[in-house]
Order: structure tokens, then C-alpha cells, then sequence
């Protein structure tokens, strides 16, 4: 299969770039920096970018449904809604609705919302070092409006999330786990059961750590692959299926998410930290890409329903 990947210039390079999420209506991007403690909005018609910096990390920002410059967004251990237009430096509002892990060093990962617009997000434990993560110390939560509920326990770093309906499952990463894990999952409900791994990295002799993942409209799961310099496809009605994998240049990608007009544009998002004294710099690493050429698109994203 042919494909180009295509470095974004006018998304500056980020520390820790994560969360994408792709806006259908506005053909907007969105994402976060997570050590640069900003949000970051893309306008893809007219190739402009703009952020805001808070006091905190920042790893989710995904717009409320059917309210304007209205967002749901992560800082630290709070999850509060932001009222942004887009371009300012400061919000208009926050609004803080949840907060988890308590008293805690913890901080919120990666997280999305299912298909009834429930907010799945998980935490991880401190990190007085880059990558030097305190284990088992995560949990992963939902949060239904303004109720929290936890689902799971001693996780390492809490990342990707995705959904297929039309089977039932629920498809999650915990990044010390190397595993791409499996739930049965009721929609109505919003509970998971019956985990399961169905893609182990060290079967495939695949470096690095699962990240951030995607769907695509034909159930397969798109994986970035943190410090390995890719993307991989998989099937997981099929365990252990490898489908392809696409060279991205830059070591720690960390997120994949499908846009463009008709969601055939893959977009990845990178970071450029430093570990052990090991500098990443640009203009690659950190850097955002769009990923065309692929031959499937995804999904319409899920927005938070308030």
C-alpha cells in the first residue's frame, strides 16, 4: 500500500503532543501538549493555529455536543468544561465538574468519549522524571455528565481508547501492559467486562510502548507506537494480527486520530522529550503529521454529551 506522511509546519513542535480529536462541522483539529500544559486548535481551510497555556497539564480537549465554544477539557485531575473561542490566549470560563484520584501526585492521561458521549478517561501515577513513571498506581474512569464511576485499577499509564459498536467491544491500552486489550462492552449501560489481550507487542518484536489508538470504518485499530518510529493496523476480531505498519519519523508518537472532509486523513501526534539526557529535536519529533494515501477512513468522532 502506498501512503505519504506529510509534517504539519504551522503546528508548532510540542513536548508532549496527545489527544487529537477531529472536528467534522469546523474542520478543525484539536490536540494538547501535555508537558507544554496547552490546548491547540488546527484550522485545516486556513492553515492557522492557536493556543492556550495553563498551570497544569492538559491531555484531553473535546467539544461539548451541540453547545458552541463549549469544551470538555483535562487539567491534571480535574475535568472541567472551558468556554473558548478558539483563538484567545485565555478562556472565557472554566467550570470544574469532576475530579479524580483524590489527594494524590496522579495526573489524567488519555481519554475520548463513547458513542452515547460518555467521557472515558484514565490517570497515571508521578513522574518525577520524564518516562520514569511510578507503576500500578493509575485507574481508568467514566464520567456520564457530571458522574465519575471507576472501572479499573493498578494501571501503568493509562492511554487509547476505541469502540466498535457493531461487536460490542471496547478496545483500551494500558502502556505498561504492551498489550492491546479487549472488553465486552454494553452500550447502554457504559460497563465493560471480559478483558483480554489480542495484540502483544513482544510477539511481533515491536519496540517500544502502545500509545494512543483509533478505529477505522472497518473495525480495525490504528496504534501509535511510542519510541518505535510508527503506526501499526491491526485486526482485533483476528488476535495477533499484524495488517501494516507506517514509518512516521519521529520516536515518540504518541496519538492517531482520522479527519479531513471525508476521514481519510490520518493525523499523528508526536512528542520531543527528553529521556536520560537523550534530546529529540526538531523538526521532526514533536512535530503533527497527516498520514494520506491509506485506502479507509474512520469513524465520526464522539463529542461530550453535558
Amino acid at each position: 500500500m502506498s501512503y505519504t506522511v506529510i509534517r504539519i509546519p504551522e503546528i508548532p513542535n510540542l513536548e508532549l503532543g496527545e489527544g487529537p480529536h477531529w472536528d467534522p462541522l469546523t474542520q478543525n483539529l484539536y490536540l494538547v501538549d501535555i508537558s507544554g500544559k496547552s490546548i491547540h486548535r488546527y484550522d485545516t481551510s486556513s492553515r492557522q493555529h492557536f493556543k492556550t497555556v495553563f498551570d497544569k497539564p492538559v491531555s484531553v480537549i473535546i467539544p461539548v455536543q451541540n453547545q458552541k465554544d463549549k469544551f470538555v477539557v483535562s487539567l491534571e485531575r480535574e475535568l472541567v468544561i472551558l468556554t473558548w473561542d478558539g483563538q484567545s490566549e485565555k478562556p472565557n470560563q472554566i467550570e470544574k465538574i469532576a475530579d479524580v484520584d483524590g489527594d494524590t501526585q496522579n495526573r489524567m492521561n488519555d481519554g475520548k468519549c463513547d458513542p452515547r458521549g460518555r467521557l472515558w478517561i484514565g490517570t497515571m501515577g508521578p513522574e518525577p522524571e520524564n518516562l520514569h513513571i511510578e507503576p500500578q498506581r493509575g485507574s481508568l474512569y467514566s464520567v456520564d455528565k457530571k458522574n465519575v464511576t471507576k472501572h479499573i485499577t493498578e494501571i501503568g499509564i493509562s492511554n487509547g481508547l476505541a469502540w466498535n459498536t457493531n461487536i460490542n467491544k471496547f478496545y483500551y491500552v494500558d502502556s505498561f501492559a504492551f498489550s492491546v486489550d479487549e472488553f465486552d462492552y454494553d452500550i447502554a449501560s457504559g460497563k465493560i467486562s471480559n478483558r483480554r489481550p489480542i495484540f502483544t507487542l513482544s510477539k511481533h518484536g515491536i519496540p517500544g510502548f502502545l500509545d494512543g489508538i483509533t478505529i477505522d470504518e472497518d473495525g480495525n485499530l490504528w496504534v501509535a507506537i511510542f519510541n518505535g518510529y510508527r503506526v501499526i493496523q491491526i485486526d482485533p476480531t483476528k488476535p495477533e494480527t499484524l495488517l501494516q505498519t507506517i514509518d512516521i519519523p519521529a520516536k515518540q508518537v504518541t496519538s492517531v486520530v482520522w479527519g479531513g472532509k471525508n476521514l481519510d486523513i490520518l493525523y499523528v501526534t508526536s512528542g520531543s522529550l527528553t529521556v536520560d539526557g537523550k534530546e529529540h529535536p526538531p523538526p521532526n519529533h514533536g512535530a503533527t503529521f497527516q498520514v494520506i494515501g491509506l485506502n479507509t477512513k474512520g469513524l465520526p468522532p464522539n463529542n461530550f454529551v453535558l
